[in-house]
């Protein structure tokens, strides 16, 4: 029977090129997105490509959508294999210009919506003793950057909600966990980043974080256009990544995606390049 996969996320990037590369590779993919409007590019791939893909409407930010869609999911197959959290959103600007929408609004699609999609798979997962919960992150998981801390800050979360998890979830009952951590990313995500930071740049050309502000923009300008040294890379590849981690048998904890993310978190992962040896430790502890 083949595995079936929820991905989130998918109308755009690397949730996009997940789910074509997925269903190429045999799994069933069950490709959601909060608005099915923008799910005619994948339609076209889909019928182009004669692929086992089904969309389905899933907004993260709302409880009763991703029930539905998981009970939709269970009730067609008996069963939920793997969990793809890839929905994502950002954009860069100081704690004191962000307005308490846009933090709460940052904290709820990265953070708290792979909260509530964890919880409504586990229970299937746990009834299987079988499952895999992936959750794509950013090594700025694990490195706090300039103008980046209200988006750093909900990907540490999912780091260290999903190393809780791996703890007890993992030996219990056969659910395994992973954080896949790309650098930059050259897809949607990454333009909507950067459009809605150049929007409101009129806030920060000005005062007394202009100096570091463009230093911080121009650098990430010139960063992208570095060749093989850019942080930057396709959907595609990160999704390559992300497929390699689905079909290992002993996934790893964590996972960064390119060289320049594996430089960059060196110091946070060297003794512990996967993950695993920490998770380990904490079972010793605690369990």
């Amino acid at each position: 029977m083949k595995k079936n996969i929820l991905i989130t996320g998918t109308s755009t990037g690397v949730g996009f090129e997940a789910a074509l590369l997925f269903a190429e590779n045999n799994f069933k993919v069950y490709a959601t997105m909060r608005n099915l409007n923008k799910s005619d590019s994948l339609q076209k791939e889909i019928k182009v490509r004669n692929l086992s893909i089904e969309i389905l409407e899933l907004d993260v930010t709302k409880n009763d959508s991703i029930i539905n869609t998981v009970q939709t999911i269970i009730n067609k197959d008996g069963k939920l294999d793997i969990l793809l959290n890839n929905a994502g959103a950002g954009f860069a600007k100081t704690l004191e210009h962000a307005s308490q929408d846009e933090i709460d609004w940052v904290t709820d699609v990265n953070y708290t919506g792979v909260i509530r999609t964890s919880k409504a798979v586990i229970p299937q997962m746990r009834k299987q003793q079988s499952g895999h919960i992936i959750n794509i992150t950013s090594i700025g998981g694990l490195v706090g950057q300039p103008f980046n801390e209200l988006y750093c800050g909900a990907k540490f979360a999912v780091e260290g909600f999903t190393e809780a998890l791996a703890s007890y979830l993992t030996p219990a009952f056969g659910i395994q966990f992973s954080l896949v951590e790309p650098g930059g990313i050259t897809t949607e995500f990454m333009s909507n980043a950067v459009e809605k930071t150049q929007n409101e740049q009129g806030e920060l050309a000005t005062g007394d974080y202009a100096p570091i502000f463009q230093k911080y923009i121009s650098g990430a300008q010139n960063r992208a256009g570095d060749g093989e040294a850019s942080p930057y890379q396709t959907g595609k590849e990160v999704a390559e990544v992300v497929l390699k981690v689905a079909l290992s048998e002993n996934p790893p904890i964590r996972i960064r995606t390119s060289e320049w993310a594996e430089k960059l978190g060196h110091l946070k992962t060297v003794g512990d390049p996967d993950g695993t040896k920490l998770v380990n430790q904490v079972q010793s502890f605690f369990l």
